[in-house]
C-alpha cells in the first residue's frame, strides 16, 4: 500500500508564482512553471513588462490572505516540497495555469496541459501577448523561442533578450544576486558587499536575481557575510 501524502496547512508567504513557504517549509507547485521574479515579457501593444513580478502577485491574489491546505510526497533538487496546494476548494496549481500566469511543467507532469490550452485560448495572462517559458528563459541565448498565443512580434528576441546577451543583466531592476558556491551553498550578495561586483550569475546553473531581502530568503538563500 502507497503511504498517504504529506500534508501542510497554513498561512503562506508568496515568493514568486510557483513557490510559497508554509511554517518555514517551502513549497514548489507541483506541475507548473510560473516567470522568473527578474523576467520580462511582452503586452499585448508590445510593451515590455515585469511579467515574474506580475505572476507573484497574481498568486498572491489568487490566495488572498487565505490559508493554503498542501499535498505531496516529493521534494526536487533545491529541498522543496513538490505539492498540490488548495484555498478551500480551488486548486491554486491548476489555477495559476488556467490564469494564464504559468505554463505546464511538461518535464515532470502533463497534469494541468489542459488548464494551458484554455489560458492561451482565451489570450489570458502571458498569452495576452509574448514570453519565453521559464524553464527557457533560465538558459536564455539568441535562438531562444518566443511564445504568445497569436503572432509574435519581429521585435519580440531584440526586446526580450538584449543585444548583445549578457546573462548577467537584471532586466527589471532586481538587484540582488543569488550565488551557488561550489559547495551548493546559496548565498545572495547586495549591492555594496565586498564580493557583489566580481559576482557573476548563470541562470543555467540555478543562480537567480532577487528583488529583496525577503524574497531571497523565502527561496533558501543566506546573505553573505561581507
Amino acid at each position: 500500500m502507497a503511504a498517504s501524502a504529506a500534508r501542510i496547512s497554513g498561512a503562506a508567504m508568496v515568493s514568486d508564482g510557483d513557490t510559497v513557504t508554509i511554517r518555514g517549509a517551502r513549497i514548489r507547485l507541483h506541475g507548473i512553471d510560473a516567470p522568473e521574479t527578474d523576467q520580462v515579457c511582452l503586452s499585448g501593444t508590445g510593451k515590455t513588462y515585469a511579467c515574474g513580478i506580475a505572476a507573484r502577485d497574481a498568486l498572491i491574489r489568487l490566495i488572498e490572505g487565505r490559508s493554503l491546505n498542501c499535498t505531496g510526497n516529493e521534494v526536487d533538487v533545491y529541498e522543496r516540497r513538490l505539492m498540490t496546494c488548495f484555498v478551500g476548494k480551488t486548486n491554486i496549481n491548476a489555477a495559476m495555469a488556467s490564469d494564464g500566469w504559468a505554463l505546464a511543467f511538461r518535464r515532470y507532469s502533463n497534469i494541468y496541459v489542459d488548464q494551458e490550452h484554455e489560458a492561451r485560448r482565451r489570450q489570458s495572462g502571458l498569452w495576452s501577448g509574448a514570453f519565453i517559458a521559464p524553464w527557457d528563459w533560465r538558459s536564455r541565448d539568441q535562438q531562444t523561442e518566443i511564445l504568445g498565443a497569436l503572432t509574435v512580434p519581429l521585435d519580440a528576441q531584440k526586446k526580450l533578450i538584449p543585444q548583445p546577451f549578457k546573462s548577467a543583466s537584471p532586466n527589471t531592476g532586481c538587484q540582488i544576486k543569488g550565488n551557488i558556491s561550489s559547495k551548493g551553498v546559496r548565498i545572495y550578495h547586495m549591492p555594496g558587499q565586498k564580493h557583489y561586483d566580481k559576482t557573476r550569475i548563470s541562470e543555467g546553473k540555478g543562480e537567480r536575481w532577487f528583488c529583496t531581502e525577503r524574497e531571497a530568503q523565502a527561496s533558501g538563500w543566506r546573505r553573505a557575510r561581507n
